[in-house]
């Protein structure tokens, strides 16, 4: 009870997350084994391992507890799995997504473009 009231005190920075986003992950890491090493430190709601060829070697892990999160984070960032060391971030959506907003603005310049018949010289 009394670290459930100590906690409701506490002011945490913006930054932080439940969702933590793991990088630098050893390609033959299993789920098992993931839940081992996250699941120290409090109840894990979800852990998504990417499969594909962009995405192997991160994982992301979302945490019930904001606080076990941030637990987390700040002992598992720099751990030692298969010698690679772990690089455990909080999820931030707008970073995430920023990626994909240019790729597609890249995409609707192109065609417009095609459309009005505007050639760029790239090469000089």
């Amino acid at each position: 009870m009394a670290m459930m009231q100590r906690r409701t005190n506490v002011r945490l920075p913006p930054e932080v997350n439940r969702i933590l986003y793991v990088r630098n992950l050893p390609y033959k890491i299993t789920a098992e084994e993931m839940y081992d090493i996250f699941g120290k430190y409090g109840a894990i709601r979800q852990i998504r391992v990417g499969n594909t060829p962009e995405t192997r070697g991160t994982a992301f892990v979302v945490y019930e507890d904001i606080f076990d999160a941030k637990n987390a984070c700040d002992h598992l960032s720099g751990f030692n799995v298969c010698n690679r060391y772990l690089v455990v971030l909080y999820y931030q959506a707008n970073r995430a997504f920023k990626r994909v907003d240019v790729d597609k603005k890249k995409e609707e310049l192109e065609k417009v473009k095609t459309k009005y018949g505007v050639t760029t010289d790239d090469k000089k």
